[in-house]
């Protein structure tokens, strides 16, 4: 027999309720029990970034964040930005500069730079590298993606 336990939080600006177990992490509470599946599974370890979410507006690595860790708070996924401003300048952008390939870290790094927006609208290269830096991409070598977060915070001017 498995405990659950019975947690609500705001997600993507809706108020939610979920039973999770001890040990699941939001991860899985995401991908499994509330069918968002645009934040990936990558390392589970907290390394590649792929399962970039916000919390209470910093941005975390649901793979290490226990689902319990979630009462209360407020959590912003990828699907939560599909209407936000900031997140279609990211988005055009990454489009416009060729910075998606295999797509499968994008959802990650387009909520970091996101996030990352929402601080420094026009941030260097360097502060674009340093702030991605959580974020694996196996495919483009970074200077597109570095690009397009540049040029989206151009856009948002």
């Amino acid at each position: 027999m498995s405990v659950s336990i019975d947690i609500s939080f705001k997600l993507n600006g809706v108020n939610v309720r979920a039973k999770v177990t001890p040990g699941m992490s939001a991860l899985e509470m995401l991908r499994d029990e509330l069918q968002l599946t645009g934040t990936k599974y990558g390392c589970g370890e907290g390394e590649c970034g792929a399962c970039t979410i916000t919390v209470d507006g910093q941005s975390l690595t649901s793979c290490l964040l226990f689902a319990a860790d979630c009462d209360g708070r407020e959590i912003i996924t990828i699907e939560g930005l599909a209407t936000d401003a900031r997140a279609e300048a990211l988005k055009k952008s990454f489009v416009n500069c060729g910075a998606v390939q295999c797509g499968f870290c994008t959802p990650g790094i387009v909520v970091q730079a996101w996030h990352m927006l929402g601080k420094t609208q026009h941030p260097t290269p360097d502060q674009i590298r340093r702030g991605i830096e959580g974020n694996l991409c196996r495919c483009t070598g970074y200077k597109k993606i570095v690009e397009a977060i540049a040029d989206a915070g151009a856009l948002l001017s």
